[in-house]
């Protein structure tokens, strides 16, 4: 009987045929590349990392991620708790059959439950399968992300000196959650949301399904963290100050820049509050509609509700949120700030 040998598969074909051996080659060839070219350059590097600019954007972006970190982590924990041990039948029996009544009492529930915009969207979409009115269950999905006692908690502690900043963001974003809601009640239409197909973590225990959200909203949440932290760095220590004071000295810009600013960045909203905190050179109702738009409508959000409710439910109510948000903001910060 003759054997035949084969020959060793090249990198090239581990690869091709699945073997990891393939890719941690490639991975370790890279962080040599790596590693050598920050040798290399360890001199420019050195010169650059000892520039005030980037002294400047490092101490703000340190200040901003340790801030917000606490409140970050506690807020995943909790969120994930409630996604895990907290039955979606719950809601369904807690809430009123009447959609008027169901909708504040919906948006009221927001504050007593805390969790990030990325936990609410699952929950409302499990609220509307179990038959709750999708009008009550929307004006759920904005106002958990935006008034639970983690996000009020950071809000006080990132504005110590303006506390009416707490009693500012709670009641405009209680105020668009209702109006959304009684709005879609009002003028929705059935065909425009699709309902959810399935409930998160369907067919997990209780212990993965708490650990699984873990490990969703920490990759979420803290990477949408960093982002923020950045963009306020960057704004802060490269942006000319004399660009920043245009913009922030004219209330109609000022207003209209942080709320879009809101949409781009897609900050957690247990984490946003200590951004808006170091924009200090625009105003209190400037900053309102940067925490009152975050938590609402912005680019991930965007993607989750398409993914959960539909392509023609995000394209009609995200602009509607964003526009509603932004006048709330004005109106509030009018009278309180």
């Amino acid at each position: 009987m003759s054997t035949t040998t084969k020959a060793a598969p090249t990198g090239a074909g581990r690869r091709a045929a699945g073997d990891p051996r393939g890719g941690r080659f490639d991975s370790s060839l890279g962080l040599i590349m790596l590693l050598v070219l920050v040798v290399t350059a360890q001199g420019p590097i050195r010169r650059a990392l000892s520039a005030p600019v980037t002294q400047s954007w490092m101490t703000v972006f340190v200040a901003v991620v340790l801030q917000a970190l606490p409140f970050l982590v506690l807020g995943v924990v909790l969120s994930a708790l409630i996604a895990a041990f907290v039955p979606p039948s719950f809601f369904a029996r807690a809430l009123p059959r009447r959609p008027a009544l169901a909708v504040p009492v919906a948006g009221v529930a927001g504050a007593v439950l805390p969790g990030c915009e990325c936990a609410s969207v699952p929950v409302a979409g499990a609220l509307v399968r179990r038959g709750v009115t999708p009008a009550a269950a929307l004006a759920f999905l904005l106002s958990a992300p935006a008034i639970n006692p983690i996000v009020l908690t950071a809000t006080a502690v990132a504005f110590p000196r303006d506390p009416e900043m707490v009693l500012a963001r709670f009641v405009a974003s209680l105020l668009v959650a209702c109006a959304m809601g009684w709005l879609w009640q009002r003028l929705g239409r059935a065909d425009w949301l699709r309902p959810p197909a399935r409930p998160s973590f369907h067919g997990h225990g209780r212990g993965a399904a708490f650990w699984a959200s873990i490990r969703h909203d920490v990759m979420h949440a803290g990477g949408f963290l960093v982002v923020g932290a950045m963009a306020a760095a960057t704004l802060k220590a490269v942006v000319p100050a004399s660009w920043l004071r245009g913009a922030a000295d004219d209330p109609v810009v000022a207003i209209l820049a942080l709320a879009v600013l809101a949409v781009l960045l897609s900050i957690c909203s247990e984490a946003d509050a200590f951004v808006a905190a170091s924009l200090s050179q625009f105003s209190l109702t400037a900053r309102l509609a940067f925490l009152v738009v975050g938590p609402m409508i912005d680019l991930k959000l965007f993607a989750m509700q398409t993914g959960t409710f539909g392509r023609g439910f995000a394209l009609r109510f995200a602009p509607a949120t964003f526009v509603l948000a932004v006048l709330m903001s004005v109106l509030v910060g009018a009278v309180l700030l």
